[in-house]
């Protein structure tokens, strides 16, 4: 039986709040199953610095509330980032959140750093995939029974579209378990484009970059994968093998998420398709739109919800593929069935 992917569409004037309250509304089953007394772990990012299409903490605060009705006890979490910046340890990260509006005070619920302070909190679990043979998350993972994911659409530098799964394979790892994920990515310097500014080389977390016969050079066996210099680099002179690369990345995305997800009970995924932009919301900034503000899609299959939201933001032209350089996105939900992750197959259900 295909999974229905619930979808309130933006209407004319109506705010991203409302737009989300009858979402709330129209899957109230699916709300309802996070009962009396339930720890329900609300997954998301608030974006770095200069970030401003993430998700608002007014727009948070609509589900907090019907859960905290329902007698649940929701609190927001998110996970430390492998490469520099405000989200690198606890401290920096939630001075950033309540910098941005996602006290406690505003959410009506707390705000938490799942991995610890400097990201140290690790544990290995044990899964038999074709990549990965342990997934490295948080403790809280292991012992986490609901979970709502609330993701805001992006594009992305690597697999080229980011939703749920992205939210749950990155999101919910580790600082290691990033770093495993990123690990087959080896970005190279394209020299005949390299100016040697050292944008690459300041950003680099690790030290991995340096000048070497007048341009810089990426010592592949320190790099771990992060791609941060591509981000960077104004130049076009980092690049990856994307054809192969960039799939294998994927592919680990999708194993990590079904490793993550097989642990918990109760699940909801729910993409928002506002201030969609072609890059992340670690590096996007107040980057132009790439598609008109669309709506709110929610499933109980993280796989459907992701295609749904996909198939209907790339109606008329695939805006996540740069051009079709990248196309992991594709290769990433063909795997992810082929995985049992969840369903490319899907009915939309239409919220009036």
């Amino acid at each position: 039986m295909e999974p229905e992917v619930y979808f309130s569409a933006l209407r004319n004037r109506q705010s991203h709040t409302d737009c989300f309250r009858a979402l709330i509304q129209g899957i109230e089953t699916y709300v309802s199953q996070f009962g009396k007394g339930s720890f329900v772990g609300i997954k998301m990012t608030v974006g770095d610095e200069k970030s401003t299409g993430h998700i608002k903490p007014e727009v948070v605060r609509v589900l907090v509330e019907k859960l905290k009705d329902q007698e649940a006890r929701p609190f927001v979490f998110d996970t430390n980032v492998i490469y520099s910046g405000q989200r690198q340890n606890a401290v920096d990260h939630l001075n950033l959140a309540y910098r941005k509006g996602f006290t406690p005070d505003n959410l009506g619920c707390p705000y938490l750093i799942a991995d610890s302070v400097f990201g140290t909190d690790s544990k290995a679990v044990k899964r038999a995939f074709h990549h990965v043979k342990e997934i490295k998350v948080p403790s809280l993972v292991t012992v986490m029974e609901d979970l709502i994911v609330l993701s805001h659409i992006t594009g992305h530098i690597m697999s080229g579209f980011a939703g749920s799964m992205k939210n749950v394979a990155m999101g919910m790892a580790s600082r290691a378990g990033k770093q495993i994920q990123h690990s087959s990515l080896k970005p190279y310097i394209v020299t005949a484009k390299c100016s040697l500014c050292g944008t690459c080389i300041e950003h680099c977390p690790v030290s991995a970059i340096s000048e070497q016969s007048g341009t810089a050079f990426i010592n592949s066996r320190l790099c771990i994968g992060c791609c941060e210099c591509i981000s960077a680099c104004k130049l076009d002179a980092v690049n990856i093998n994307w054809r192969e690369d960039a799939n294998i990345f994927a592919e680990r995305m999708a194993e990590y998420a079904c490793g993550i997800l097989s642990m918990i009970k109760r699940k909801l995924f729910i993409n928002f398709a506002f201030d969609v932009t072609n890059e992340c919301d670690c590096i996007a900034g107040d980057d132009p739109r790439i598609v008109s503000d669309t709506g709110i899609f929610a499933s109980q299959d993280v796989l459907a919800v992701d295609k749904a939201s996909y198939d209907m933001l790339t109606k008329s032209r695939d805006i996540f593929s740069r051009g079709g350089k990248i196309k992991a996105h594709v290769h990433e939900f063909e795997y992810a069935q082929k995985i049992g992750l969840g369903s490319t197959d899907y009915r939309l259900v239409e919220i009036s």
